[in-house]
């Protein structure tokens, strides 16, 4: 117990000496030029494209595209939290293999399929965020958009099938290794979003006190991955996507299992997407209604009747993906498996 209570204290201190030492400071007014590598999918709407530099909103028009990967110049002039006039000095497209990879599923996707399918199974397989904008702001307004975002549910069936299928293998100590590698490669490829760091490295940090035959401690487990990040990039405890990402989950494991009980004459395939649901809003609401002003009541409802459908288009869109890299057809004709689903989800979110 004293060696957790000193460690948190120092992990504290660093964060503080780091976040006032790297933070930027700005004045209203101030011309900067940002060089900055673009390390989450920028949000691309009908007329410009929005992401954040430094700790800056930044919209810039829709074209050239920016992506997750490049490397870009920006000047503009400061007005609080956003930058006004932005303009894209340069453009350096220099991505590793990964980034490639990446990029080809998605265009797969597009190709073989019409919008908003194309983007529904890129979304959820690879948290892109390049769909239409009429379709982004349905699944901001039905409070469904974390869902189309690659996030911890993504790492956790990731991670399940990696260690159930390279335990058939391998000893359960390297297949936790390989299965480490696999959730590290996963979170470069799909963006380093505040949520699915977060599920990455409690994911991780669980593996490797299992393999050590160490008791699990959720909260310890979740607080610890707080502080990492935190000391990794103090500026994410002001981002609201790092934010809604751990209330949301301190909420799951307050409140899940007693709503789930509660809920039992729900039919199965409904009854954990709702409880889910129900226990993460009951944090996160709070904070969506004093950013926005607005919350959804029918959230939790909604969520419920398309939560079941995301393991299903994650695994085909995945493989599906894979395959048609390789031989297109093949690919094709597991993806159109997608479209009863994909047709579902969007028609449910288009009614609410």
């Amino acid at each position: 117990m004293k060696f957790h209570f000193i460690s948190f204290l120092v992990f504290i201190s660093l964060i503080f000496l780091r976040y006032f030492s790297s933070r930027p400071v700005y004045k209203n007014g101030d011309f900067v030029r940002i060089t900055s590598r673009v390390y989450s999918e920028p949000i691309v709407y009908d007329r410009e494209q929005y992401l954040t530099l430094q700790g800056l909103k930044v919209y810039l028009p829709k074209y050239p595209e920016v992506g997750y990967g490049d490397e870009i110049i920006v000047t503009g002039t400061v007005n609080g939290d956003k930058l006004l006039k932005p303009k894209l000095v340069e453009i350096g497209i220099k991505k590793n293999i990964l980034y490639n990879f990446r990029q080809k599923l998605i265009s797969f996707y597009k190709f073989s399929l019409p919008e908003p399918y194309s983007s529904l199974i890129a979304g959820v397989t690879l948290g892109s965020k390049n769909m239409p904008q009429a379709f982004w702001q349905k699944l901001k307004s039905t409070g469904t958009a974390h869902i189309v975002v690659a996030s911890g549910t993504n790492v956790t069936m990731l991670a399940t099938f990696l260690v159930s299928s390279l335990t058939y293998w391998f000893n359960r100590k390297r297949a936790v290794f390989i299965t480490l590698a696999g959730i590290f490669t996963y979170v470069i490829i799909s963006g380093f979003d505040a949520p699915i760091i977060r599920a990455g490295i409690m994911g991780s940090i669980a593996f490797l006190a299992q393999n050590k035959g160490r008791v699990v401690n959720s909260w310890r487990i979740l607080v610890y991955s707080a502080l990492i990040m935190l000391l990794i990039k103090p500026i994410w405890i002001t981002d609201l996507g790092f934010i809604l990402s751990f209330v949301a989950t301190m909420s799951l494991m307050l409140f899940q299992k007693k709503i789930d009980l509660k809920l039992k004459f729900v039919p199965n395939i409904l009854r954990e997407g709702l409880s889910t649901s129900l226990a993460a809003q009951i944090g996160v609401a709070p904070i969506i209604y004093a950013t926005f002003g607005q919350f959804n009541i029918l959230s939790p409802l909604i969520n419920s009747l398309i939560l079941w459908t995301i393991p299903y288009i994650m695994i085909f869109g995945a493989v599906g993906g894979i395959f048609g890299l390789v031989v297109a057809l093949i690919g094709r004709l597991i993806l159109f498996v997608l479209f009863p689903l994909t047709w579902y989800f969007v028609k449910v979110i288009s009614i609410f």
